[in-house]
């Protein structure tokens, strides 16, 4: 048996080059080990800016063969980009009233079907006809607004939406009907609020009956759809597993802005005023975790030392001493933020800042490698092209910025880099609520309060939770909106 050559980091790629020349390395072993090149991460270099947004650029997605990408942004349009020239293929309004939060394609439909949900609250279908033509119709609606929708992997008509009612819905577009699977919950007492406002849903892309979503607590909560009953003979919404860091379990202050699945169904969980952590399947606290106090040995996130004694939850199905994977570094406090993975095999996690920077580190081990200036103000969405060593980043300025390995040096990693957990801020999601986000929340709690149960003798519990939830939503927009908050600077980041 042939013996393998040890590697070293110099000069790699030749060596890849070589092996593949003489048999030894397969093309498509070499393809993707030429796009998981740390070389080739540290080359990223800004190629050239899509520009004819006339807002912030809220979602960006690539189709399946990495040659079109779209955009949505506050100015309620959809774009289709040739990226590698620049152009607009296509360029139509949404149909929405309000700032796009998503837009994607439908897999195995010739790019032909995407489908798009925003800040009205509103799930919309856009068919591309001929001669430029597009025909837009009305799904499915939110009661506030709605951030993101999941696809189906390898399916062409099946999705889900999630919104800040807590409300997770399955559309199927060869029916063109939503079902309404459950209103997402807080844990019993953990929490004033009624329902968890939702922000982030991913499926699970190699068991596609999971999807998991997360929001305004600390768990991630993942779902098995199978044990839906379609007939609505029983009520879904139990978890099969929730995720949370053991050191964050009691932590009231922190929520959910992001979540993505790898290619080996690992969970990747961005926190705000928090950090970024990976949880593999076998380590979530289980489908009824219970509380139970016990103090941090400050081996929950790596280097996590700067955590005081906590609650954690435990399950006598978890393993307790299994921690998650941390990424740290970037600054996640003002926006609702994505994050992902990139490379073929998942080998890197990015993310943006309020900063204005991509950060970039390697999954295994949680090493920072990168750094990049991406925006004046917040890097809100980051992703990568399919096939290549390629990203596209969006934030609040109104453009997309294309990266690409064009760097003749190699990136070199700023050294103050701060990895402390950013201070805690009360009634985080309050902070990014606008005044007319404010009115569709005060709508949709309305709507909750007109629909909830006319028996005189029924509780009054939920008109209850609902008020409560109300006050506490005009006192912390009031507080959040006055004009000696703070706001966010590169001086205030991580770095």
């Amino acid at each position: 048996m042939m013996r393998k050559r040890p590697r070293t980091s110099l000069d790699t790629a030749i060596v890849d080059v070589w092996e593949r020349e003489i048999g030894r390395l397969s093309a498509r072993n070499f393809a993707h080990r030429l796009a998981a090149s740390e070389d080739l991460v540290l080359r990223l270099g800004f190629v050239r800016p899509l520009a004819k947004h006339r807002g912030c650029v809220n979602t960006i997605s690539f189709n399946a063969t990495g040659d079109i990408l779209v955009s949505g942004s506050d100015d309620r349009r959809i774009i289709l980009w040739d990226w590698e020239t620049g152009s607009v293929k296509l360029s139509f309004h949404s149909g929405h009233h309000n700032n796009v939060f998503q837009a994607k394609f439908m897999p195995y439909t010739g790019d032909l079907s995407i489908v798009t949900c925003a800040a009205d609250g509103q799930v919309r279908h856009a068919q591309l006809l001929d001669a430029g033509k597009v025909e837009t119709n009305l799904l499915a609606k939110h009661q506030g607004r709605a951030h993101k929708l999941a696809i189906e992997p390898g399916s062409p008509h099946i999705f889900y939406t999630c919104g800040e009612d807590g409300l997770v819905q399955h559309i199927d577009l060869r029916t063109g009907t939503a079902s309404r699977l459950f209103t997402c919950k807080p844990m019993q007492n953990r929490s004033y609020m009624s329902v968890v406002h939702l922000n982030a849903i991913a499926v699970d892309p190699r068991n596609p009956n999971l999807f998991a979503v997360g929001g305004s607590d600390q768990f991630a909560r993942l779902f098995d759809i199978r044990k839906y009953k379609w007939d609505s003979s029983t009520e879904f919404g139990r978890p099969v597993d929730y995720f949370c860091p053991h050191h964050l379990t009691d932590d009231e202050h922190v929520g959910i802005t992001g979540l993505a699945f790898s290619d080996q169904s690992e969970l990747l969980v961005s926190c705000n005023d928090e950090f970024i952590y990976l949880f593999a399947r076998d380590i979530g606290l289980g489908p009824d975790p219970t509380l139970t106090s016990q103090p941090s040995d400050g081996n929950d996130v790596g280097d996590s030392s700067d955590f005081p004694s906590v609650s954690s939850l435990s399950n006598a199905n978890a393993n307790v001493n299994a921690a998650p994977q941390a990424y740290k570094g970037h600054r996640n406090c003002e926006t609702v933020k994505g994050v992902n993975f990139f490379g073929p095999k998942c080998e890197y996690v990015v993310s943006g800042s309020d900063c204005g920077r991509i950060f970039i580190w390697k999954k295994k081990g949680g090493e920072l490698i990168r750094v990049i200036e991406a925006d004046k103000h917040v890097v809100n969405c980051i992703e990568s092209h399919p096939h290549s060593t390629v990203l596209a980043s969006s934030g609040i300025e109104h453009d997309i910025k294309i990266w690409t390995p064009n760097n003749i040096d190699r990136a070199i990693l700023p050294t103050n880099i701060q990895k402390a957990r950013p201070k805690p801020k009360d009634d985080w999601m309050h902070r990014v609520v606008s005044p007319e986000g404010l009115m569709l929340h005060l709508l949709s709690l309305q709507h909750r309060m007109a629909d909830s149960s006319p028996d005189p003798d029924s509780s009054n519990e939920e008109d209850v939770g609902v008020g409560r939830e109300l006050l506490q939503l005009l006192l912390t927009f009031d507080s959040s909106s006055n004009d000696d908050g703070d706001s966010t600077s590169a001086e205030d980041c991580s770095i």
